[in-house]
């Protein structure tokens, strides 16, 4: 949010200097000019009016609100109302604060609707101290039976009483009620699969059995339940799924023409299904729909139908698009898509044209859109939470189902770290639909017309016409289609298809596992030494105050001007525009490669390496979310639906010092921190090896000749970063960056360590060499600077030397995982501290010689105090 218009700080009196101030944020906000006024008049008054037109009601069994509108009429464009920030902050701010500040836990709790204790359990202590027994309820069957039928009990409901399998075989099931058609006996304690089996099997005629919610399906494999078909033959229900044998009977179930009321049709041969319209065999573990019941001759009015979460994978696409063809009646479908009838809406309803709407969305707009993947029929993912979940945890958890964002800027900056808020109850009960009555924005008043004065508040109005009753609604990705991943991002707040997101990883993870360039050649220098021609010392122009200071031996001289440089040593880009600027000539040494952004920038660094190595095991996975969000939700469900550990770090394509970086393992959160910029996400390493209880990472220095052939140099200075605080993967810690991170360069407390001592003590702790662990480190920096060679040699200029900092973590068993790769980077340490060579002979290296060796190894082809790679 912008605020470079900022007039010369007199407080705001008229609507003239409101919009001189503020234009660029009207602009931004899309608010209509027509309503302009209105918000002045709004702000400057302070009026909050929306109680006055809308009305928040609970809904999802108290698990949301919406909003509704109270007035009799609302036309777009005829008003607009301010809504209150109920919490600002920064994310890693966020649990201390709902720590400290009064009430503000309690707030955000009611208005996340996660403030309401599960008191299931006394509910239920309540409710079983009134239920009836199992001879009781018995003997109201036979009696109902009696009074209101012919006497035989068909269907027989014994569901949680406590029923062991003694009481269950004292019942004598068999032989009181030898006609049963349907039987649950679901969330009892029946244990005995050999027991229950020889009873149920007693019923011949039995059409449905419901064992769901017994110890005995724990224990039980696919032998218990083909015992029973056997002895069942007539069995088409079992466990809420149907069975081969499904037939007029389970169909007719599903369409509610049988039930508790109704077992049997008395008019078995009169078409029991033709009156029905409308059927839902969602979740039935179907394998295969082509049936003699499921067909057009016995529901020949059928018009909706739901066949989601069944695989029907015995019955090819064609032979189901044909089957389904012939229900000519069929108006409206909900299959999972990608599911038995392909991965395509469009396909879907080009090969059934009777459709008028496809999982609830019309098919004409599908068809005008291209959409292949459809669903408005999403499941809200609401807030989950145990009783002794103290209420901050379950605001952090929910929260990210409500958090909005935006970045402050002047005219110098932009504020590097995001802001996060939540609006007040009003503005929070404006759920999402994909075609919204209402839009929201956020907006800075400054009512002194500077910065320093803002008050942030959230704006929102009709964009249609809305009457009286109706729910008031938003988008919550305005602006954001399919080309940016809109049905992917959407699964922060709803249960989206996960079969499609598994698909996509699969096909992902097969094509890195099919990657794999030959490594290259390591040949010997190509490069001449740099000089000049008339012997004198080479004129090195820099930015970085240390070569200022330290490069001191005589065939180098520091030059103050760019254009009368033979090297220019710069900590900023230097592209064509800057070159022509400056003047600098392609006969001039730059320390820098063409096309290096494949190497230092995160997403084009994690893409080189998938591309030329596939998935080594040096690089955590990792997703860039701009373009490979549905794969990374993908690996995510697979990883939960295993119980592997799901804990994830976002960083900036392109921050340094850990800006802007989270560590999470919810999914709303992953997919809403794209809104603070491009990142990557990359697996965490939950369980990295630890020096003294404490995370560390290890700085090498990376010394580039040539891309062509490659020249690679390690030198023999590294350095280790500690975090300040143990290591704990307590959920509470990953707000604290001093457990989490290592660089602690800028405004923290720095405990620096010399790495020799480092060095020592790590072998000493963890009994190991240090030796393997480098040789393991230098192979993969090797591997890594390989890949980009393979892939870019546009990086190739005989005239570019580099030096790049190379970040590096050992996970618990001691192998190297790599961070990320960083242009020119701050070597204050390494000119600071004298230290000694780990590797070779143990010579001592001292700070201030950092940038003689440096350079000399670029320029002038030494191998002081550096090995190549």
């Amino acid at each position: 949010m912008s605020a470079t218009n900022a007039s010369n700080g007199s407080r705001i009196e008229t609507y003239e200097d409101f919009v001189k101030v503020h234009d660029l944020l009207l602009a931004a906000s899309g608010l209509p000019q027509s309503l302009h006024f209105k918000l002045f008049q709004k702000l400057t008054s302070e009026t909050f009016d929306g109680g006055a037109h809308f009305q928040i009601e609970p809904c999802e069994e108290g698990r949301q609100r919406r909003l509704l509108l109270t007035s009799e009429t609302m036309a777009k464009d005829s008003n607009v109302f301010l809504v209150d920030h109920a919490w600002t902050f920064r994310l890693p701010d966020a649990y201390k604060l709902l720590q400290e500040v009064p009430g503000l836990v309690q707030r955000m709790a009611a208005l996340m609707c996660v403030d309401v204790e599960d008191d299931g359990g006394s509910e239920q202590a309540a409710e079983s101290g009134g239920k009836m027994t199992a001879e009781e309820v018995l003997e109201s069957e036979i009696r109902n039976a009696k009074e209101t039928g012919d006497g035989f009990v068909r269907w027989l409901e014994l569901e949680e009483l406590g029923l062991d399998d003694a009481t269950f075989l004292s019942l004598n099931l068999s032989t009181k009620f030898p006609d049963l058609l349907a039987l649950s006996l679901c969330g009892n304690k029946l244990e005995n699969q050999e027991k229950l089996v020889e009873e149920v099997t007693k019923f011949k005629n039995l059409k449905a059995l419901w064992l769901n919610n017994n110890p005995v399906l724990e224990k039980s494999d696919c032998g218990m339940e083909d015992t029973i078909l056997q002895g069942c033959p007539k069995l088409e229900i079992y466990n809420s799924r149907f069975t081969h044998n499904f037939g007029v009977w389970a169909l007719g179930f599903c369409a509610d023409v049988y039930g508790k009321d109704n077992p049997a049709s008395s008019h078995q041969g009169n078409l029991p299904l033709q009156s029905v319209t409308s059927l839902d065999l969602s979740n039935r573990g179907i394998h295969n729909l082509i049936n003699k019941a499921f067909s057009p001759f016995e529901m020949p009015n059928l018009s909706y139908l739901n066949i989601r979460g069944n695989l029907i994978e015995e019955n090819s696409v064609s032979d189901l698009f044909g089957l389904l063809k012939a229900f000519y009646c069929l108006q409206s479908l909900e299959v999972d898509i990608p599911g038995p009838l392909g991965d395509s809406a469009v396909e879907i309803l080009e090969s059934l044209p009777t459709l008028s709407s496809l999982n609830g969305v019309d098919a004409s707009k599908i068809l005008e859109s291209e959409k292949h993947i459809v669903d408005s029929m999403l499941q809200l993912r609401l807030p989950e939470w145990t009783a002794e979940e103290p209420l901050a945890d379950r605001v952090l958890n929910a929260m990210w189902l409500y958090l909005m964002t935006y970045r402050l800027a002047d005219e110098e900056k932009l504020d590097e770290n995001p802001v996060w808020y939540v609006m007040d109850e009003l503005g929070s009960a404006l759920r999402h639909s994909d075609e919204p009555n209402f839009r929201v924005a956020p907006f800075l008043f400054m009512p002194e017309g500077k910065l320093a004065s803002a008050v942030s508040f959230s704006i929102f109005w009709p964009t249609q016409n809305v009457k009286r009753g109706d729910e008031c609604t938003r988008d919550y990705l305005f602006g954001i289609g399919e080309d940016k991943q809109r049905s992917a991002r959407l699964t922060a707040w709803f249960y989206t298809p996960q079969k499609y997101f598994i698909q996509e990883y699969e096909k992902h993870l097969n094509k890195l596992q099919s990657k794999r360039l030959p490594s290259l050649s390591i040949k010997s220098s190509a490069t001449t030494v740099v000089h000049r021609s008339d012997g004198s010392a080479l004129r090195v122009y820099t930015d970085i105050p240390q070569i200022e200071e330290f490069l001191t031996r005589p065939e180098f001289v520091i030059t103050n001007e760019p254009k009368d440089a033979d090297i220019i040593w710069t900590s900023m880009q230097i592209d064509e525009e800057v070159k022509k600027a400056v003047g600098i000539t392609d006969q001039q040494y730059i320390n820098q490669f063409p096309f290096e952004a494949c190497l230092v920038m995160k997403h084009h660094l994690a893409d080189t390496i998938q591309k030329a190595q596939g998935s080594p095991g040096w690089l955590q996975p990792t997703y860039n979310l701009e373009t490979h969000l549905s794969q990374l939700i993908g690996d995510y469900c697979l990883r939960k639906r295993d119980g592997l550990n799901n804990l994830w770090i976002l960083k900036p394509w392109n921050m340094a010092r850990t800006i802007d970086t989270t560590v999470t393992d919810n999914l709303s959160a992953i997919i809403r921190l794209m809104e603070t910029g491009p990142k990557i996400c990359q697996k965490y390493i939950e369980h990295p090896a630890l020096f003294q209880g404490k995370k560390f990472d290890l700085r090498y220095i990376v010394l580039v000749r040539s891309i062509n052939p490659l020249e690679i140099f390690l030198a023999d200075v590294f350095w280790v970063r500690l975090a300040n605080n143990p290591y704990s993967l307590e959920k509470h810690s990953l707000f604290e960056y001093e457990t989490h991170f290592t660089v602690m360069n800028y405004g923290r407390r720095l405990n620096h360590m010399n790495t020799p001592e480092f060095v020592r003590e790590f072998e000493k702790e963890h009994q190991v060499k240090w030796l393997d662990i480098h040789q393991r480190v230098k192979s993969m920096i090797r591997s890594v600077f390989e890949s980009a060679a393979s892939l870019h040699p546009e990086m190739h200029d005989p005239k570019s030397r580099a030096m790049y900092g190379v970040d590096v973590m050992l996970d618990a068993s001691f192998q190297p995982k790599l961070l990320e790769v960083t242009y020119c980077p701050d070597c204050m340490r390494a000119c600071k501290y004298d230290t000694k060579a780990i590797c070779g002979g143990g010579e001592t290296v001292r700070g201030p010689d950092f940038f003689n060796f440096v350079l000399g190894c670029l320029f002038l082809n030494e191998t002081i105090h550096v090995c190549q790679l």
